[in-house]
C-alpha cells in the first residue's frame, strides 16, 4: 500500500462553524448536525492516530453571507483557529443553490418526494456554478499527496471537476442521503442526471449508508450511463472507481461521557420531576417532511384512543429543530404540527396533565442527552432517511441499559439495529402498537436487546467508519496506479512520435469500431467522419507508411466507406483482406454449415431482448445487444454464451465476447493471422497498432516487442501501453500524420518532393 504524505482535505457545503457579523464583529459558532460533530471529533483525533494524515483542511461555505471588505479577516481566522477554508457566495447564488437545486430538487427526490420535486434549470445551472467554484478554490490550495473527501448532494458534480484538472489527484465522495432507486432517478432531466452520475464517479472511492443505496446507484449507473462493474469497481476511460457501503457511526464514548456527567444526571432527574414522573416518548428531529413527525402524531393519538391507562401518565416530548425556513413545505409542515398538537392536547388534555410537550428550539448537547436518558421510548420514525444518528445517539446514552428504540425500517440505521422495534411510518396502526409494545417492555429484554445494540455501536463508531473510508482511498491509490501503469504518457508519446518520424518503413495497423470513432448504438450509425477520412488519407499518402484498418466488420461496409482510400482492408477479423487498389481475396475457405443451425437460436434470444439483433456475414454471425436494457441484457448474456458454447463444442468454431456483441466465427483466422500476414511483408523498423477489444490482443501478442501496441481503455492488456479514449488515439495519429510526411506515393499524379507544398487534404 502506498503512503503518500499530505493532508486530508474535508470538502462539504457548510464549514462546521458558522460566521455571524455584529458590528462589524465576527462571531463564530458551531455549527449543527451529525456531520459536522461525528468528522469534527474524528479530525480531532487524527494527531494519535499511526499512518494518518497529521494534518487536515476543512473547506466549505461559512454560513452566511460575508461582505467582501470582511473575506480575508474571515479567511485568516478561519485558517488559523479551524484549519478551514472558507468559499464565499452571495445571498443570490445560495439560495438558487442550496434553497433552490440542493433542498427544492435533490433533496425531496432521493427521499423520494417526487411531488415536492422541482425542476428548474436556473437552480441547476447555479447548482453547477457552485460545484465549480468549489473546484476552483480547492484547485488553488491542494497539495501534492492530499486525500480529498467529498460530501453530500451539494457536491455531487465536484469529484469529476476536480478529476479534469487533478488527474491524479486522490478523491472521495461520501453521500448521506439515500440514493433512490432507478425509477426515481430517472425523473431528473437526462442532462442532469447522467452529469450527476459522471460527477460522482470522478472520485476514486463512492460510499453509501446502505448495500440498498450502493446498488441503486450501480443500477443506475449501469441503465444511465451503460457502465458495468465488476464487484463495485467500474472502469472508466481516466481510472478506476470503486463503489461500497460504509454506515456512519456516532461518537459514542463521547455520548457515554457526557451521560454520566453530574450536571447532565442532575438534569434528566430535573425533566421527569417537572413531568411528575410521567413515562416519557421522545421524538427529536429536524423540521422536514422525510421525517415523519405528522405521522407520529397521529400514531400517539391512536395510542391514547385505544389505551385509555396511559392518560396521566405517558407523555410524548417532541422536539423539533428549525430547518430549512426558506422552503415553503417546511412553513407549512410547521403549521400543520403545531395545529395537530394543539387539538390532540385539548382532546386528551387536562388541567393536571398535557399529553404532548412541544418545543421549536435547537437543543446543545448536554440537554439532549439528558432528554435521552430522561426518556423510556425513542421514537425515530422517519419517512426515508439516508442512516438518522438520533436513534444511534439515544442508544449510545442509555447507561442503564434499558430504554426501548422505535425505529423506521425507511432509515438507514434499520440495517444495523435490527434488535429494535422496527415499525413501517406509514402504518398507524402499527406505530401505536409500537409504543404500547415498548412500554410494556420488560426491563430485562430492554436490556438483552440494548447491550447488543450498544456493543455494535461501540465498536463501529464515527471513528471507525472514517477510518474505514480513508484506508480504502488509500487501498485505491496502488490500484489506479495499476491501471495508469501502461498509459501512454507525455514521455512515451514523444518517444513513438520520434521513432516514427525516423523511421524508413512503418506499418500501421488499426482497428476502426472504438479506435478511429467512439462506439454507437448500432453498427450502421458509427459511419466515418470526414476528418477521419482525411486523417486515413494523410497517413497513407506518405510512401513510408502501410496504413491496415483491422475490422470484424463486413467487407462490403468496409468497401463502401473506404475502399476508394489507399489503405489496406481486413474484415471479419482476417475472413477477407484487401491490399490498397486491389480485390478481396478470401484468407480461408472454412464450411459454413454451421451458420444454418445457429441462426434460429440467436434470432430467439433477439426475439426474447428487445433491443438486440442479428447481424448476418460472410464467414460469422453477431449478436448485438448494445441498445438492449443493460439489466435484462446481463442476464440472458450468461445464457447465450452457454448455449453458444455448448453448440460449437464439436466443431471448428469459437464464440468472441465483444463490447455489447456475441460474434460467432470460425477458429482458423483472427486479427493476429492478419497481422501476422503484413508482417511478412518485411522489412518495417516501425510497427504500430492501436485497438480497442479483445479481438485486438491477437495483434498484440505476435508483434514485436520493440512495436507500439496500444489498447484503449484502462484494462489488462498485452499491449505496451494504454489510451484513456479513442480521442486520444486519434489526436497521436494526426501528430503522426502531421510529422512523418516525407514523400507521396509514386503513383499519384500530384507527387511532389518533400518540403513543397503538398495539395493534399489537411489534417483536423
Amino acid at each position: 500500500m502506498s503512503q503518500r504524505p499530505g493532508r486530508l482535505v474535508v470538502v462539504s457545503n457548510r464549514l462546521p462553524f458558522t460566521i455571524t457579523t455584529l458590528d462589524k464583529e465576527l462571531r463564530f459558532s458551531e455549527s449543527a448536525g451529525g456531520l459536522v460533530s461525528g468528522l469534527s471529533s474524528y479530525l480531532q483525533s487524527l494527531a494519535s492516530m499511526a499512518n494518518s494524515p497529521r494534518e487536515h483542511l476543512w473547506v466549505g461555505w461559512p454560513g452566511a453571507t460575508i461582505p467582501q471588505e470582511m473575506q480575508a479577516r474571515v479567511e485568516e481566522q478561519a485558517r488559523s483557529r479551524f484549519y478551514a477554508l472558507p468559499i464565499f457566495f452571495n445571498q443570490k447564488e445560495m439560495d438558487e443553490f442550496y434553497f433552490g437545486f440542493c433542498n427544492k430538487t435533490i433533496w425531496p427526490l432521493f427521499h423520494y418526494f417526487p411531488s415536492y420535486t422541482s425542476y428548474s434549470a436556473e437552480t441547476w445551472d447555479q447548482y453547477r456554478t457552485v460545484n465549480e467554484r468549489f473546484a476552483e478554490a480547492l484547485s488553488a490550495v491542494l497539495r501534492p499527496g492530499d486525500r480529498i473527501w467529498i460530501h453530500d448532494y451539494h457536491l455531487m458534480l465536484l469529484p469529476s471537476l476536480l478529476r479534469a484538472r487533478l488527474p491524479e489527484a486522490s478523491i472521495g465522495f461520501f453521500l448521506h442521503i439515500p440514493f433512490p432507486s432507478f425509477e426515481i432517478f430517472r425523473l431528473l432531466p437526462g442532462k442532469w442526471r447522467r452529469e450527476i452520475l459522471e460527477g460522482i464517479l470522478g472520485a476514486d472511492l463512492v460510499g453509501f449508508h446502505t448495500y440498498d443505496y450502493t446498488q441503486h446507484f450501480l443500477q443506475c449507473v449501469l441503465r444511465i450511463l451503460d457502465r458495468d462493474h465488476n464487484l463495485g469497481l467500474i472502469r472508466l476511460p481516466t481510472h478506476v472507481v470503486t463503489v461500497q457501503t460504509f454506515p456512519m457511526g456516532i461518537d459514542y464514548e463521547g455520548f457515554q461521557e457526557t451521560a454520566h456527567q453530574e450536571a447532565v444526571v442532575q438534569e434528566s432527574k430535573a425533566l421527569k420531576k417537572a413531568l411528575h414522573g410521567s413515562r416519557i416518548i421522545l421524538s427529536v428531529d429536524r423540521l422536514d417532511y422525510t421525517k415523519g413527525i405528522l405521522n407520529r402524531l397521529r400514531a400517539f393519538e391512536h395510542l391514547l384512543h385505544r389505551h385509555p391507562q396511559y392518560h396521566g401518565n405517558v407523555v410524548l416530548v417532541v422536539v423539533v429543530v428549525p430547518s430549512r425556513v426558506m422552503v415553503d413545505q417546511y412553513e407549512t409542515m410547521k403549521r400543520q404540527i403545531e395545529e395537530m398538537i394543539s387539538r390532540i392536547n385539548g382532546k386528551y388534555g387536562n388541567i393536571h396533565w398535557t399529553p404532548i410537550i412541544y418545543q421549536y428550539r435547537y437543543l446543545p448537547m448536554d440537554r439532549l442527552v439528558a432528554l435521552y436518558n430522561a426518556s423510556e421510548v425513542a421514537l425515530v420514525t422517519p419517512l426515508r432517511d439516508g442512516m438518522n444518528l438520533v436513534a444511534k445517539e439515544y442508544l449510545a446514552c442509555r447507561v442503564d441499559k434499558t430504554g426501548v428504540l422505535i425505529l423506521s425500517e425507511m432509515a438507514g440505521a434499520a440495517k444495523e439495529l435490527g434488535e429494535a422495534v422496527i415499525i413501517n411510518p406509514n402504518d398507524t396502526e402499527e406505530v401505536a402498537d409500537a409504543m404500547h409494545e415498548a412500554l410494556e417492555m420488560p426491563r430485562g429484554e430492554q436490556k438483552r436487546r440494548n447491550l447488543i445494540m450498544q456493543s455494535r455501536l461501540r465498536r463501529y463508531n464515527v471513528h471507525r467508519w472514517a477510518e474505514d473510508f480513508i484506508s480504502q482511498l488509500q487501498f485505491m491509490e496502488p490500484v489506479q496506479d495499476q491501471y495508469l501503469v501502461k498509459l501512454l504518457s507525455e514521455e512515451p508519446r514523444a518517444s513513438l512520435v520520434e521513432s516514427f518520424v525516423r523511421s524508413k518503413r512503418r506499418l500501421l495497423l488499426l482497428d476502426y469500431d472504438g479506435t478511429l470513432v467512439p462506439l454507437a448504438k448500432r453498427p450502421a450509425l458509427a459511419r466515418p467522419t470526414e476528418s477521419v477520412l482525411r486523417l486515413l488519407a494523410k497517413l497513407a499518402e506518405s510512401e513510408k507508411n502501410t496504413v491496415v484498418l483491422v475490422s470484424g466488420r463486413d467487407k462490403e461496409t468496409l468497401n463502401e466507406w473506404f475502399g476508394s482510400l489507399p489503405i489496406h482492408l481486413v474484415a471479419e477479423n482476417d475472413m477477407w483482406r484487401k491490399s490498397s487498389g486491389s480485390a478481396w481475396q478470401l484468407a480461408a475457405a472454412p464450411s459454413m454449415d454451421w451458420k444454418v443451425r445457429l441462426l434460429p437460436i440467436l434470432q430467439q434470444y433477439a426475439d426474447r431482448l428487445p433491443g438486440s439483433f442479428v447481424e448476418m456475414k460472410d464467414f460469422s454471425v453477431a449478436w448485438h445487444y448494445r441498445t438492449a436494457d443493460p439489466e435484462q441484457s446481463q442476464d440472458l448474456v450468461g445464457e447465450v454464451s452457454d448455449h453458444l458454447t455448448s453448440f460449437t463444442a464439436n466443431i471448428d468454431v469459437q464464440v468472441l465476447h465483444g463490447s455489447k456483441v456475441l460474434e460467432i466465427k470460425t477458429t482458423s483466422t483472427n486479427k493476429g493471422t492478419a497481422a501476422r500476414h503484413w508482417i511478412a511483408d518485411g522489412g518495417y523498423d516501425f510497427m504500430l497498432s492501436i485497438g480497442d477489444d479483445w479481438t485486438d490482443e491477437d495483434i498484440f501478442g505476435v508483434l514485436p516487442d520493440t512495436a507500439f501496441t496500444i489498447k484503449i481503455g484502462l484494462t489488462s492488456t498485452r499491449a505496451r501501453f494504454t489510451m484513456r479514449d479513442n480521442r486520444e488515439a486519434v489526436a497521436l495519429l494526426n501528430t503522426l500524420a502531421k510529422n512523418g510526411f516525407t514523400g507521396v506515393r509514386a503513383e499519384r499524379p500530384e507527387q511532389m518532393s518533400a518540403g513543397e507544398a503538398t495539395p493534399g487534404p489537411s489534417v483536423s
